[in-house]
């Protein structure tokens, strides 16, 4: 039992937003609101006053904001965060005992009771208001008193107290000696713009060169101007170290390795160095610092691969052979994810008796890079390493480079996504890959944005990686692509794409997998001249148009509007008090044209019943003349499989 002050009688309880009972931050970006509620009761029939209290980080006082009771002992109150990079708040709560004593003086003057010793007990409870109060307050609360005592009319005496001015200087300077204040404090990670709102392009700089060649950090410098023309703002590598010649994998993750077989990049380290080393085929540290300037000039940022694996030549296996798992023969324990083996690469001993120099070794990889100007990092398989390292390294780093953002690569069970971005991950991957249909869309999102997950997991979505090439895209006709195209940047505000395959809509299976067939990842691939089919134009269309409206650039802001048709998928998405009001509407049949009514919620658009307004097309530029709640929709995928209306109200 936890000894208190036994005269805080407020309790309160069921706080939210909180992650795991304050034990990690919830997630916000500059200029976002946070709404704090609470259980907030006591005993007896007494009122209550509440208020959360926030500070930021570079200020030593807090700010306070009142709350409101909305229902059943429910409490709320709200505030916005601009400083980052960390904030805190709480909620203090206390009787409210001249509340309590105005509502009973009102009632007894309904009843026409006695109210000459009441009078005597507010007159006490103002002089004490008048101790706390300063200046003129401090004077006007002085003058009630005198006024109140003193006046032989009780039905002007009773005006003086009830009065909304007296009830204004009281609010201000409550009696809180016996107030509640709930522990623990909790915390608010406050990251800037991009960690909610981005749009990825994935490539190899190694398939830049001319005509097969190597590609070079140059050649990437002249590809920079066409990225941005498409509307992307993070270019993402993967990893750019020396690539082992140990068990190198050849194409199609062949055990054989031809002569001129580049590798797979994940395959990290040679005698050239580890991870704070470059490919020497890409160029040099001076050329990655000028693509970053190149870049950053352009509105782009350089997201880097870190993938903490090395190859067999890494120096780190030489220098520090504790660090990974020794097998019987005397051999370095390679990965494996049975039946699958990853020969070319080991994975690191975190359970080695040396784990905090490793630590402290792999934070230094990322302060590195940070260095040579990258501030966005997809971390590959971080489910495979110690998570607690993850939130030791992440806080580490977040505390000294609190614009740094990371994305969570991994595929894995929802417990172990969701706990990675609880410790530390700004962004991360997410199931939409594996994602078909419109219920599963729906329960899916619903869950990402209505549950509690919203505090702190933000979603990235990709159609495809070089990875994985997702089933409804195997073998399919260009609609599969722009669906999903549309949805990946529309259902999220985050999301990506492994390109030039998915602009030229690659769609060849390894056979009998969910990959690539000639996979990137083992080869240099020579990517044709865009043809008429690329989907070039739309990608940077709909890029143009996420920038334009401030409702895409956010994910929790989703509504599913309904429509009888399994297969349109149709939502709502607004900002800025439903100013910027968008509606997306998706044919999830890639073969077929579908149609059907959609339930347009003009309540919540201010939108008269039988009132008329105008819905335009942002992706074909055709504008409708919509009236009321229902209105025709007609798809057919082969034209353009989805909608993404602004509505116009006015």
């Amino acid at each position: 039992m936890i000894e208190h002050d036994g005269r805080k009688r407020v309790i309160i309880t069921n706080v939210s937003p909180r992650v795991e009972n304050g034990q990690f931050p919830i997630k916000r970006i500059s200029g976002e609101s946070v709404t704090v509620e609470a259980d907030i009761f006591c005993d007896g029939h007494d009122e209550i006053a509440a208020l959360v209290a926030y500070t930021e980080k570079s200020k030593k006082s807090w700010t306070e904001v009142p709350m409101h009771h909305f229902i059943n002992d429910r409490w709320q109150g709200s505030f916005t965060v601009e400083n980052r990079p960390v904030c805190h708040y709480t909620i203090h709560a206390w009787i409210d005992h001249f509340k309590t004593w105005r509502n009973a003086l009102q009632k007894k003057v309904d009843a026409h009771q006695d109210i000459a010793v009441d009078l005597l007990v507010g007159v006490e409870m103002i002089k004490e208001a008048a101790t706390r109060a300063k200046g003129t307050d401090k004077k006007e609360l002085t003058d009630f008193v005198k006024k109140i005592k003193n006046e032989k009319d009780k039905a002007l005496a009773v005006s003086w107290t009830l009065s909304s001015e007296l009830n204004e200087l009281m609010i201000r300077y409550p009696d809180r000696r016996f107030a509640t204040v709930y522990e623990p404090t909790l915390s608010i990670r406050v990251d800037r713009k991009k960690a909610l709102f981005s749009t990825w392009y994935e490539l190899f700089p190694r398939s830049l060169g001319a005509n097969g060649t190597h590609g070079t950090f140059i050649d990437c410098e002249k590809f920079i101007p066409e990225i941005a023309k498409m509307g992307f703002d993070v270019l993402y590598f993967p990893p750019i170290h020396p690539i082992g010649n140990a068990h190198r994998k050849g194409k199609n993750n062949s055990l054989t390795c031809t002569p001129g077989d580049p590798g797979s990049p994940w395959a990290i380290g040679s005698e050239d160095g580890g991870h704070k080393a470059i490919h020497k085929e890409l160029g040099t540290l001076d050329d990655f610092r000028r693509l970053v300037k190149k870049a950053n000039e352009h509105g782009i940022e350089i997201a880097l691969d870190i993938a903490f694996q090395c190859s067999p030549d890494h120096p780190y296996v030489k220098e520090h052979p504790e660090w990974f798992i020794k097998r019987p023969d005397g051999t370095i324990q390679y990965a494996e994810n049975p039946p699958k083996k990853y020969e070319d690469i080991v994975p690191f001993n975190f359970e080695c008796d040396s784990w905090q120099e490793l630590w402290n070794e792999l934070k230094s990889v990322f302060e590195f890079w940070i260095k040579q100007g990258v501030g966005i990092f997809r971390v590959d398989n971080p489910h495979t390493k110690s998570l607690n390292f993850w939130e030791w390294c992440i806080n580490k780093l977040y505390a000294d480079h609190p614009e740094t953002l990371f994305l969570a690569e991994a595929f894995t069970r929802p417990k172990i996504m969701q706990w990675l971005a609880k410790l530390g991950y700004s962004q991360s991957y997410t199931y939409f890959t594996w994602r078909y249909d419109k219920w599963q869309f729906t329960e899916y999102l619903t869950e990402l944005t209505k549950s509690d997950m919203r505090e702190y997991f933000r979603p990235n979505f990709w159609p495809n990686t070089p990875d994985i090439l997702a089933t409804d895209l195997q073998h399919a006709e260009r609609p599969a692509f722009i669906k999903r195209l549309i949805l990946a940047a529309t259902l999220s505000s985050n999301y990506g794409v492994y390109a030039p395959a998915f602009e030229s809509c690659e769609n060849t299976p390894f056979p009998g997998k969910e990959e690539y067939l000639d996979s990137e990842k083992y080869e240099i691939k020579d990517w044709p001249p865009r043809s008429e089919s690329s989907l070039v134009t739309l990608m940077s269309r709909v890029n143009k148009i996420r920038k334009e409206n401030p409702a895409l650039q956010q994910t929790n802001n989703i509504e599913f509007l309904n429509i009888e048709n399994d297969q349109l998928l149709c939502y709502l998405k607004t900002a800025h008090h439903h100013s910027n009001a968008i509606i997306v509407a998706v044919n999830m049949d890639s073969n077929y044209t579908q149609s059907g009514l959609v339930d347009v919620p003009v309540d919540l658009l201010k939108i008269g019943e039988e009132q008329p307004y105008m819905v335009h097309d942002l992706i074909s530029d055709n504008k409708y003349i919509w009236k009321g709640r229902f209105n025709y929709i007609e798809l057919n995928p082969h034209i353009i499989p989805a909608h993404i209306f602004r509505v116009h109200t006015h």
